[in-house]
């Protein structure tokens, strides 16, 4: 694994953006100025060993994932996740009836000589997406066209929708984004979703959030033809969902809406995931040791919200190291992870994000940044395998 500088191509801003990647505030270097939130005047190469490596990881890590969700919902220990009562027995329901999952993205510390280890798992709610599944792909075939990238996100996305199909109330989906969201990111990557869904033969309508109706007397969401909604895509999380008004209908009127991620994701999507895993898997050589609402034995390590978004309210302490971000979140409580800096090249940190799609690795973004926190002034570079 090494870290390769280059020429963007001609034009390159026309060309991502036709490809759809119109939002994102720049990013920053490490003077601080600004920095193509997209920059392909670098990129990270990988060994395929280096990938098989981190994609049977991903996998496993999954798959723990799974287990820790069985755990929870069998031990009823939704309070260590900071969820609200009136919402544990809906997300056991859920789960025991197996609500179809999509796609999810593990963002991963790896430096191509040790295991990949799991800083935290964006399962509710994962953006990224775009950029990874098509822009990076289109780079490395302009640019490297006999190399090699780990990027089968986009089949994938297709054939997932195949298989969940027949588990959905209906061949019509509704995809939905906030237009809160100044940055037009959530909406675009709700259009891609909505794309690959319309690949693979499903009939889909975009909608925004706030639009959606619930009507009282018959129960039901319903869009602004007062049709009944009976699936619904959403990047929206769900501890939003359940914080506001409508939530209670949402959670309520499962399984007759279905709305992808499942409620169940709750569990995934909470960074108390961490210290469970932890817990049913001490000393794994993919995890860093993590612990619920205290430190414990840790000296060296992360504070991060359990709700915590964009690399928001976290807290490093460490010798050399002790810095704080700002924003609005940790009334929900938090995770303490040892600390395990990100590896460094020319001066930047890269994370991983190694998507999964239904239950199969999938593919790897990288955004780096110069800091040790992987927030929202943090860049996407592309990454290829060259061939053998």
């Amino acid at each position: 694994m090494h870290r390769e500088s280059g020429s963007p191509r001609r034009d390159w801003q026309r060309v991502v953006e036709e490809q759809g990647l119109v939002f994102g505030t720049p990013a920053r270097y490490s003077s601080g100025q600004a920095r193509p939130y997209w920059d392909e005047s670098v990129h990270y190469v990988f060994d395929m060993d280096e990938i098989l490596s981190v994609e049977a990881d991903v996998e496993l890590l999954h798959s723990m994932c799974l287990d820790a969700v069985d755990n929870v919902v069998l031990t009823e220990r939704y309070a260590d996740f900071g969820i609200p009562e009136w919402v544990w027995p809906h997300i056991a329901e859920s789960w025991r009836r197996r609500d179809p999952h999509l796609y999810g993205r593990f963002d991963l510390r790896y430096d191509g000589k040790s295991p990949a280890k799991l800083l935290e798992y964006n399962a509710d709610t994962p953006t990224s997406l775009l950029e990874a599944a098509v822009v990076q792909w289109h780079w490395k075939t302009d640019v490297f066209e006999v190399d090699d990238q780990w990027n089968s996100i986009h089949e994938r996305l297709v054939e997932r929708w195949a298989e969940i199909a027949g588990s959905l109330p209906s061949n019509e989906l509704y995809f939905t984004w906030s237009s809160a969201d100044p940055t037009g990111e959530d909406h675009i990557t709700t259009s891609y979703l909505q794309e690959t869904a319309a690949e693979a033969g499903l009939d889909t309508v975009g909608l925004a959030i706030e639009e959606i109706g619930w009507d009282p007397l018959l129960k039901r969401f319903v869009d602004l033809e007062e049709a009944p909604m009976n699936t619904i895509v959403k990047l929206y999380p769900w501890e939003w969902v359940v914080d506001e008004e409508f939530g209670r209908h949402a959670v309520e009127s499962l399984p007759q809406t279905l709305w992808v991620e499942p409620l169940w994701k709750m569990l995934l999507s909470n960074k108390a995931l961490l210290a469970i895993l932890w817990e049913n898997y001490p000393g794994h050589p993919n995890l860093l040791p993590a612990f619920l609402d205290d430190p414990g034995l840790l000296t060296e390590y992360v504070r991060k919200p359990k709700l915590g978004r964009e690399g928001a309210n976290v807290r490093i302490v460490a010798p050399g190291y002790e810095t704080e971000t700002g924003g609005v979140y940790g009334a929900e409580g938090f995770v303490y992870q040892a600390f395990d800096p990100l590896p460094e090249f020319d001066g930047y940190r890269p994370a991983l994000g190694a998507w999964i799609v239904g239950d199969n690795a999938a593919g790897l973004g990288i955004r780096e940044t110069a800091g040790l926190v992987t927030d929202d002034g943090a860049a996407f570079v592309p990454h290829r395998i060259p061939e053998s």
